[in-house]
């Protein structure tokens, strides 16, 4: 241990007439302590909100999506092959996006209808999240005639709707229900609504309240006979191999595709939210770093009050040989200790917090009777956590420096302590 460390070792140890600079020096440790555990909680949770919307909206929706300018696409199964010869693209299949009414006795609710291919391996562009009962291969008819032993019901077109709808509706599994779209059926007395009985083959959580509430999805045959549509689809959904580069194939399969087809990807469909899931992350970071701020004022007051106090013993140290580059490091490592401790405190103490963030939150919810995040109002019904050790790095990087800064004003002026003055009055 160096000479300097071991002094500020010293100064640090309380004594009888340095209780007040002792409190001072607890409060620095725990301003600093709170301000890291703090960063790293709201960082972990506001990671955790961008990875878990992220993973539910690409469950749901693919990666890229390829349409046609003047709507309905006819020659899809040539577009299909095309896009498996670009690079990078893992899957791609035919959708129907259309909406409708779904009707159960006397509710009623409007819903987003998706016609899904059931062909084999079709279903690795999409992902309803957990199946909650039945399954969503009883969209296909052979399928679905294996399972239903009543062959009426066997022969009705399949649905699987959202546990939401399902709840707001009263809607349960192998329950009919009827779908009705506003475009309608000629008839001698006008034209009327096209309405259809559908077999509920399966009920789905994709965690994501938006979709839980308002998505129904058919067979994309079904959906074709019931919109009218011939061999015709909305567009094709793409999955690829890497998320991060989907701009990128995007950009290939514009090029070798050409017009009339245009393509999106999910970064520009999402594009306002994910930027304002960033701003806010940033915003967050900024003003939580205003705690270690404060903190670090403080370790500025404890080593101006140490300084004062310590003037003779400086004045000593100077008058045996200690040079002011020695006394400067003394104060700089007092100022570095008090940081360093409460650093790794509160670095624990987020960590520990952040890693066990959903225990937490159901605690909270149990003890105190109330939802943390209610799905009908947020997103996300559970609270979502997911630490990222480089965030970690810069946090703790970023208050030692802070930590640092706030030593050298106070160090300086006990390293430039004339000892003469100092010594006088002794």
């Amino acid at each position: 241990m160096s000479f300097e460390l071991f002094i500020s070792l010293r100064y640090l140890r309380a004594g009888k007439k340095r209780v007040f600079v002792s409190i001072i020096t607890f409060i620095s440790m725990i301003g600093i302590f709170l301000g890291v555990a703090a960063l790293i909680i709201v960082l972990a949770v506001m990671n955790g909100f961008e990875t878990d919307l992220r993973d539910k909206i690409l469950g749901i929706n693919s990666h890229i999506v390829l349409m046609k300018h003047s709507g309905i696409m006819m020659d899809y199964r040539k577009i299909m092959k095309d896009c498996a010869g670009v690079d990078g693209v893992v899957a791609a299949t035919p959708f129907i996006y259309s909406q409708a009414m779904l009707k159960n006795g006397e509710n009623v609710s409007g819903v987003v209808i998706k016609g899904l291919a059931t062909e084999e391996g079709a279903f690795k562009v999409i992902n309803l999240g957990r199946i909650e009962e039945g399954s969503i291969d009883y969209l296909s008819g052979e399928k679905r005639s294996k399972l239903m032993l009543d062959k009426d019901l066997a022969n009705l077109s399949g649905i699987v709707i959202g546990k939401e709808l399902a709840k707001n509706l009263g809607i349960l599994l192998f329950d009919t229900v009827n779908l009705l779209t506003p475009m309608g059926v000629p008839t001698p007395l006008g034209i009327v609504p096209r309405m259809k009985k559908f077999l509920v083959v399966g009920i789905f959580d994709s965690g994501f309240y938006e979709y839980d509430s308002t998505m129904a999805c058919l067979s994309l045959k079904d959906c074709q006979e019931f919109l009218n549509m011939d061999d015709a689809v909305t567009g094709i959904e793409i999955r690829v191999n890497d998320i991060y580069k989907a701009d990128v194939i995007a950009g290939a399969l514009k090029e070798k595709i050409g017009y009339p087809y245009w393509v999106r990807n999910w970064m520009e469909m999402n594009k306002n939210l994910f930027s304002a899931l960033r701003l806010e992350k940033r915003a967050m970071f900024i003003i939580l770093s205003l705690i270690v701020v404060v903190a670090a004022f403080n370790i500025i007051s404890t080593l101006i009050m140490v300084v004062m106090e310590k003037n003779r013993e400086i004045a000593m140290l100077k008058s045996m040989g200690t040079t002011s580059k020695s006394i400067m490091k003394i104060f700089i490592f007092q100022g570095l200790t008090i940081g360093t401790i409460g650093t790794l405190l509160g670095c624990m103490g987020g960590l520990a917090v952040a890693l066990n963030i959903g225990k937490l939150a159901h605690f909270i919810e149990n003890l105190f009777k109330f939802k943390i995040l209610p799905s009908d109002i947020y997103y996300l019904s559970e609270l979502p956590s997911r630490v990222n050790y480089g965030d970690v790095s810069i946090i703790v990087i970023g208050t030692m420096l802070i930590c640092f800064l706030s030593t050298i004003y106070p160090s300086w002026r006990a390293s430039r302590l004339d000892p003469a003055e100092a010594l006088r009055y002794e």
